[in-house]
């Protein structure tokens, strides 16, 4: 829900400052700034909430806590590249294809009803794919809208 909020609230942010200071609305740019500051955002999440995080990742795969900060990093990254007009391309891609490997992620945390932020089980388990999922749909339209069919 969080992350929904930030992306709404900078998108208004962003709409309304680039309209007084370019003098016209610019949907692309101000989605992408939204985007951008959204995945700083849950970024800042993967360096807080390491922990947590790690038991998201299914036991088979190794160094779990190193992946969790690389995503992190990762999400930074693609953030800068979609504010980048020669990369916003590229990062609305790379951005596409992460969502969509993570969602696995999340789907096994419900399922073992992960609290990332308290590091236990206590988590909303199945319910929580309820929003989730749409969520992730909402992320991946808005990603290819604002920087790869624009």
């Amino acid at each position: 829900m969080k992350p929904l909020l930030v992306l709404l609230l900078s998108f208004t942010i962003s709409i309304i400052t680039i309209k007084i200071i370019k003098k016209e609305y610019d949907f692309a740019l101000s989605a992408r700034i939204a985007m951008s500051t959204m995945l700083v955002f849950t970024a800042i999440g993967h360096f807080v909430f390491t922990k947590g995080m790690s038991m998201m990742i299914p036991k088979f795969i190794p160094f779990k806590e190193s992946f969790v900060l690389l995503t992190g990093l990762l999400e930074i990254l693609i953030a800068l590249g979609l504010l980048i007009p020669r990369f916003k391309y590229p990062a609305g891609w790379a951005l596409i294809i992460f969502l969509l490997l993570m969602l696995p992620a999340n789907i096994y945390a419900s399922i073992h009803n992960v609290n990332y932020q308290k590091g236990t089980f206590d988590g909303n388990g199945l319910a929580y794919l309820w929003f989730r999922i749409p969520l992730q749909i909402l992320f991946i339209f808005w990603t290819y809208i604002c920087s790869i069919r624009m």
